[in-house]
């Protein structure tokens, strides 16, 4: 059986390598052989997550063409590929991309930063905002006033406490999505949605396709599911979804689930344009995936002009196709561990019948507390301050960045609450180690990636601003000078990029 999840054509391949001429490079250098550019391009493409590992390459002779080179040429930089462990081959089954069995690789996700630590380190790790006052107080006030009358149940509630079910349906239906309680299953939190829908339609080896880069925990937790993960790479950029891979990953892998974030993608920032939504539901339907939607970030939109596209779930009347995830965490609070499903009633009643065996059901107070706020003023609000506080945080956090780190690169992205940055070559695992040593804590691009890419990439979250934001980029800018010049490491650091 081959080992490949997914292929790449030659002329998009072509593209790629293309792609790589507009960066600049060191002068004076002396130019490498044909072969050995080659080579250097294609395992600095799968470094990088452009083209995902364990994806097929196209043929010599084909690659060739497109790239108007000898086949001698393509021969000898897929052998001098395979020699260093980027590329696996087997006779009838064509040759694959790989990274180096040697090089560890992270496997966790994103653990929040031990108590014990905040007043020493900067945490640039977890993706959260503190709680906004005096919106979380209010809503725990108003939730134990409504408390007695469950209080004399037996407070398991599977699908979720009925009066919440009925306002996410309302809400859902007021963005133009015309749905019913039945619709609604509340979960304990967005990860708990997820690992439900995991574990109903997705079982052990079974694939599921995944953004490349993608949410760390979630990969994580697919992992640990038993799943193959069959990665996707986005658009450049904030372009959003590259709509012709994902169209020949459904039809060549036939995944049984895909998972993506439309809304301010976590770590990219991007925000997937109504075309590129309607692409992929049609997609997926025709390939017979069920396609999860992770909402969570939808309502974190910071600049004041943005037009929001329709939800994923917009484009799927039926229901047949798409199930949406969403959360209070990232709007509200990530303490406030609530989530839902929204789903076609007779996968709603699945997920229920199946939670019997997992946790019975999400906690009652904090149901009442998010009801409490949806039913009043207090989500709005504490949305908008939520927003305020992001957008402050993230115009300090760029300013900083740019000023003390000028050669990292990024785009701005307009919602959510991270930064996507390529670190000018240097490793991104190795300055997650430094940073920590100079006090700040940030992930390495390969947590967000299948299988080690995105080497040379961090991601920045906007949860610091004013001087808080500054030192951290002078934390950063320190840490970075030492993993470029190899101090304090015991070791040389071996930079990952010499193409």
């Amino acid at each position: 059986m081959a080992q490949w999840t997914s292929a790449m054509g030659s002329t998009q391949l072509a593209r790629l390598l293309a792609s790589q001429q507009a960066r600049p490079t060191g002068t004076g250098a002396r130019r490498p052989p044909a072969y050995r550019a080659l080579a250097d391009g294609i395992r600095l493409l799968v470094l990088e997550g452009r083209v995902p590992v364990a994806a097929r390459l196209p043929a010599e002779r084909e690659l060739a063409v497109a790239l108007a080179v000898s086949r001698t040429t393509v021969a000898a930089a897929y052998e001098a590929l395979r020699a260093e462990g980027f590329l696996e081959s087997r006779r009838g089954a064509g040759s694959w991309t790989a990274v180096p069995a040697g090089n560890p690789l992270p496997a966790r996700g994103l653990e929040p930063l031990p108590p014990e630590a905040l007043g020493s380190m900067i945490d640039l790790g977890c993706a959260a905002l503190p709680a906004p006052e005096p919106w979380l107080t209010r809503s725990v006030q108003g939730a134990l006033e409504a408390l007695p009358p469950y209080a004399h149940t037996h407070g398991d509630y599977p699908a979720g406490l009925p009066a919440l079910r009925e306002m996410l349906a309302e809400r859902y239906t007021a963005r133009g999505i015309p749905t019913m309680p039945e619709q609604i299953m509340v979960t304990t939190g967005a990860m708990g949605a997820i690992d439900a829908i995991c574990h109903l339609f997705a079982g052990r080896g079974e694939r599921i396709a995944v953004e490349s880069p993608s949410y760390a925990n979630i990969l994580q937790l697919m992992r640990e599911a038993g799943a193959r993960l069959v990665p996707v790479a986005m658009a450049e950029g904030l372009q959003g979804w590259d709509m012709d891979r994902w169209r020949q990953v459904l039809r060549d892998a036939a995944p049984r689930l895909a998972y993506v974030v439309a809304d301010f993608h976590n770590p990219t920032g991007a925000l997937a344009g109504e075309d590129q939504r309607r692409q992929l539901v049609e997609a997926a339907r025709s390939a017979g995936t069920v396609l999860v939607v992770d909402e969570t970030m939808s309502e974190l939109g910071l600049d004041p002009d943005l037009d929001m596209p329709r939800p994923v779930c917009g484009f799927d009347p039926a229901g047949s196709t798409v199930i949406t995830v969403g959360s209070a965490s990232k709007a509200f609070w990530a303490g406030m561990r609530i989530g839902w499903v929204r789903a076609a009633p007779d996968v709603i009643r699945s997920l229920v019948a199946a939670r019997a065996y997992a946790d019975l059901g999400t906690p009652v107070l904090e149901q009442l507390a998010v009801n409490w706020l949806l039913n009043t003023d207090g989500w709005q609000a504490a949305v908008d301050m939520r927003r305020e506080q992001a957008r402050e945080n993230r115009d300090a956090l760029v300013a900083a960045v740019r000023r003390e780190l000028p050669e990292w690169e990024f785009e701005v992205p307009r919602g959510g609450l991270t930064l996507w940055v390529r670190t000018g070559g240097l490793s991104g695992s190795r300055l997650a180690e430094v940073g920590e040593r100079v006090g700040v804590r940030v992930p390495s691009g390969p947590r967000f990636g299948v299988d080690g890419a995105f080497e040379g990439y961090v991601r920045l979250p906007f949860t610091v601003g004013g001087a808080v934001a500054e030192e951290a980029a002078v934390r950063l800018a320190a840490a970075a000078r030492l993993v470029e010049t190899g101090a304090g490491t015991g070791a040389e650091i071996a930079h990952p990029f010499v193409a």
